[in-house]
């Protein structure tokens, strides 16, 4: 019986995560009815459960997570005592919590889901739309009983969705231990990202998202993992596969390593990842980001530092001229240390190391520092900071060091084809990121990606809620997106 507070823990779990090959509604400027919004929200359903529930079910997975493309539904406080599969009119017409909430029961299985809520309002209320309701992005959590979570980082074309005043952390606990759910855009920022691991400490980060893939720095796979060993704990992303909006890369991330990973821009098929995973006891290991990096001089260069744009921040760059050498670059307050060995320098492909210390200020306001060593997209240094997916070069060791004003650095590897490098590298106590041996493939970027979450400036919303009315009406035909583009 799983209560609220479990004293006994199982050591190993298996954890299964569904990259969903989702099935959009036509487009059209006139809203939907909701029954031809449910035939759509079914198709996904039935395509779930025939390749992903079942098969996740045989092979012992205990928790499984999606994201779904649905259609709003009014989902109650986590509060009440509710289960849709076995009471589904209580709330109303509730058919996608039922559906969820009988897949959950049937099958012994947790779920979660990403879904949209909705919740009348009236003129008493100052803040309420136009249209007479408030609409929000909600995570779901389906076993016994469901938890939701309104969605409170909305991304730039969420106006569709309003800001809760007062957002939930969710954390529920199991015998796998306890874990937590966030969305998105909502990995980027303090609340409630971090504040799930450091406040309500939680072992396993349940993450449903709609991921557009960003290079150099940002892609699914590359980002989550390296979330995952910066804050010590184990991450599920479950991403939607939709190539053409370059939205693939899901995985099953612990601390120290990723255990499944799946990245695929050239099928149109879903992927069904499972993993054995520690019950992981949230016990982070100390690391001080700034330690070795300020307490070593500045290499020295005779090269000339250039600038260069990755994802539309301005970074200062030095290229690596040799096949072996020792590098320093430095942007305001932080100095990037990095010493490296190629297996051969080639003419064709140009590497350079990067550092980044400022707001970011496109799609979402957010300070960042960043040191990289990453391939250009071209022999050209003027291309340095653009998106690739390819390279040739391979290194056979590197180390990565930067003078960081933060305790949130995130270690990033990425190889050739968007992989990632499992095994390969590893951080030290004093902030290093270096290899372990050689790397399996060749070298797209080597990142330490830092957040100073106390510069950052808020996020602003639209300041009259009754604005987002337009957007609220084509919810039947925009699907939930909260990815990162250029």
């Amino acid at each position: 019986m799983i209560t609220s507070r479990l004293l006994v823990y199982v050591a190993v779990l298996v954890l299964s995560v569904y990259e969903h090959a989702v099935k959009l509604p036509n487009a059209t400027l006139v809203p939907v009815s909701h029954e031809e919004a449910l035939a759509v929200m079914n198709q996904n359903l039935d395509r779930w459960t025939g390749r992903a529930i079942t098969s996740a079910a045989n092979q012992g997975a205990h928790i499984i997570r999606e994201t779904i493309y649905p259609y709003l539904e009014d989902i109650p406080d986590p509060g009440v005592n509710w289960i849709p599969c076995n009471n589904p009119k209580r709330f109303g017409y509730t058919p996608v919590q039922e559906r969820l909430s009988c897949l959950a029961k049937d099958n012994s299985i947790y779920v979660v889901a990403n879904i949209g809520d909705k919740k009348p309002c009236n003129a008493s209320d100052s803040q309420c739309p136009l249209d007479g309701r408030y609409q929000y992005n909600t995570d779901v959590v389906f076993d016994s009983q469901g938890k939701n979570w309104w969605h409170h980082n909305l991304f730039m074309g969420e106006n569709q969705f309003n800001v809760p005043k007062k957002p939930e952390v969710v954390t529920f606990d199991t015998i796998f231990g306890r874990f937590g759910v966030f969305t998105c855009f909502d990995i980027l920022f303090y609340d409630p990202a971090v504040t799930l691991v450091k406040d309500f400490h939680v072992d396993t980060i349940v993450f449903p998202t709609a991921w557009m893939n960003v290079l150099p720095h940002l892609s699914a796979i590359q980002f989550h993992s390296a979330w995952a060993m910066g804050m010590g704990v184990n991450f599920l992303a479950s991403n939607i596969h939709h190539p053409s909006k370059r939205m693939t890369g899901s995985g099953i991330y612990a601390p120290d390593s990723p255990r499944a990973f799946h990245y695929d821009m050239k099928t149109k098929e879903g992927k069904l990842l499972l993993s054995q995973l520690d019950s992981y006891t949230h016990h982070p290991i100390v690391v001080n980001w700034t330690s070795y990096a300020s307490g070593i001089k500045a290499f020295p260069t005779e090269n000339q530092e250039f600038t260069g744009t990755a994802f539309f921040d301005e970074f200062t760059f030095l290229e690596l001229t040799r096949v072996t050498g020792n590098y320093t670059v430095c942007q305001k307050k932080l100095c990037c240390h990095l010493s490296y060995k190629m297996s051969e320098k080639r003419t064709d492909e140009v590497y350079a190391l990067g550092a980044f210390d400022g707001l970011h200020v496109v799609e979402g306001r957010y300070y960042l520092q960043i040191c990289t060593l990453l391939k250009c997209k071209t022999a050209h240094v003027h291309t340095c900071g653009g998106a690739v997916e390819t390279a040739s070069t391979r290194f056979d060791m590197f180390s990565l060091s930067g003078t960081f004003g933060t305790q949130y650095v995130f270690p990033e590897v990425l190889l050739s084809e968007t992989q990632l490098a499992p095994g390969e590298f590893q951080v030290s106590s004093d902030g290093r990121l270096f290899s372990m041996k050689p790397l399996s493939g060749p070298l797209l970027t080597v990142t330490l990606f830092g957040r100073i979450y106390e510069k950052d400036q808020t996020l602003k919303a639209s300041s009259d809620p009754r604005s987002q009315v337009p957007g609220v009406m084509l919810l039947v035909i925009i699907p939930i997106v909260c990815s990162l583009s250029w």
